[in-house]
């Protein structure tokens, strides 16, 4: 699961993009215009950005060439979408620093894999360890350290932690939990989550009130 930006003005083709990612178990916001998107980002830095290249206020290779300038998206992945069909213009788009190029139209499936091999590549080395407050994931000994000491996890409950750290301040839902911890959408399930989230907030002491319940959605670790 990848948090995904979409930045297209044209409606029909933004939700056909969403509803594809969606479909695809991604967590996904869309925008129709560079200043949506850059406001976004100021709060939240997204794993992949599709990006379409006309724009009402701004051209994506304007966009990916500020991305390019900033520290914190410098190496933001970014899948450039256009009618534009030229080789000089997916050259262009390349050189300016997107990472790839999808000409319009195109089908869900060639979105949908485009996307798969981008965070592949651009995950190919998986974070070390989190940090959030006193609480230290290690993932290469695959241990919960807090406030120094080592605490023992099942190893669903260090797949639930670790899933809710990797979207700190993202609301997930209990059957997007399911789907990325138990392999599962089996609503009837959801039970599983929140006795999971029970013994892991007990386990966290103090720290697991980070954990926060959205009531009739899910929860969320902030």
């Amino acid at each position: 699961m990848a948090l995904i930006y979409i930045v297209e003005d044209d409606e029909s083709i933004r939700e056909i993009e969403e509803i594809s990612l969606k479909n695809s178990n991604h967590i996904v916001f869309s925008f129709e215009n560079a200043k949506d998107f850059y406001n976004k980002l100021e709060d939240v830095l997204p794993d992949l950005v599709v990006l379409d290249v006309m724009l009402p206020d701004e051209n994506g290779y304007e966009i990916v060439r500020k991305l390019r300038r900033q520290p914190s998206t410098k190496k933001l992945p970014v899948i450039m979408v256009t009618a534009k069909t030229t080789e000089l213009d997916m050259i262009k788009g390349l050189d300016d620093g997107a990472d790839d190029y999808i000409k319009k139209p195109f089908s869900v499936i060639e979105l949908i894999t485009r996307i798969k091999a981008l965070l592949r590549r651009t995950n190919d080395e998986e974070v070390k360890s989190l940090t959030l407050g006193t609480i230290t994931l290690d993932n290469e000994r695959r241990i919960l350290i807090l406030a120094g000491t080592s605490i023992e996890l099942t190893y669903k409950e260090y797949e639930l932690l670790k899933l809710l750290m990797m979207n700190q301040g993202i609301v997930l839902s209990r059957e997007v939990i399911m789907q990325n911890v138990w392999g599962t959408d089996f609503e009837g399930e959801s039970r599983t989550v929140d006795m999971h989230i029970k013994t892991l907030r007990q386990k966290l002491e103090k720290e697991g009130t980070r954990i926060r319940t959205v009531r009739n959605v899910g929860y969320v670790m902030e």
